[in-house]
């Protein structure tokens, strides 16, 4: 690609990694090189599978169990700024077309990492990379600096009434 634009999906809504997964699956289409990094995950989601039938894709994950209900440790801040300095390098070398940053919003919310380094990572990508930014609470700077912002506002949710994340829709 001539240029890359940078994509943020964020609110409080369902759909937000599955709209960055959904845009990576078109790309793979196209013959494109996709590379997802998801911060603050590490369980084996039904999407991390998708690496066994969908060639030039790759998926790393930059966290541990989930700690959204409690203070994020020392050791989810190191993994945060490890899988930072991996995207640093993959958006550097432009060998991707595609990358996802998956949840580096909340990575930010929960102070993992500062608006100022992902910036300065966006900064140094290389300008035909197309860069989606996942994640609720995207900071404004981020807002400012994309081409691309939707947001995934919840009006209803079935979680409301009980139900779990059922294999192969939520997880």
């Amino acid at each position: 690609m001539e240029k890359g634009y940078i994509h943020i999906y964020t609110g409080n809504g369902k759909g937000k990694t599955t709209a960055a997964f959904g845009l990576a699956l078109r790309a793979i289409g196209a013959g494109k090189k996709v590379y997802i990094g998801q911060f603050v995950k590490s369980m084996k989601y039904n999407e991390t599978k998708t690496v066994k039938y969908l060639p030039n894709l790759q998926i790393e994950q930059f966290g541990r169990d989930c700690f959204i209900n409690k203070d994020p440790e020392e050791k989810d801040i190191q993994l945060a700024k490890e899988g930072l300095e991996k995207c640093r390098d993959i958006l550097s070398k432009g060998e991707f077309d595609i990358v996802v940053l998956d949840e580096i919003s909340i990575a930010i919310f929960y102070k993992l990492l500062s608006v100022e380094e992902v910036l300065k990572v966006l900064d140094e990508r290389s300008k035909n990379v197309e860069v989606i930014i996942t994640g609720r609470y995207a900071p404004k700077e981020f807002i400012e600096l994309a081409d691309l912002v939707t947001e995934m506002k919840e009006i209803k949710h079935y979680y409301t009434d009980g139900v779990e994340a059922r294999d192969g829709i939520e997880r």
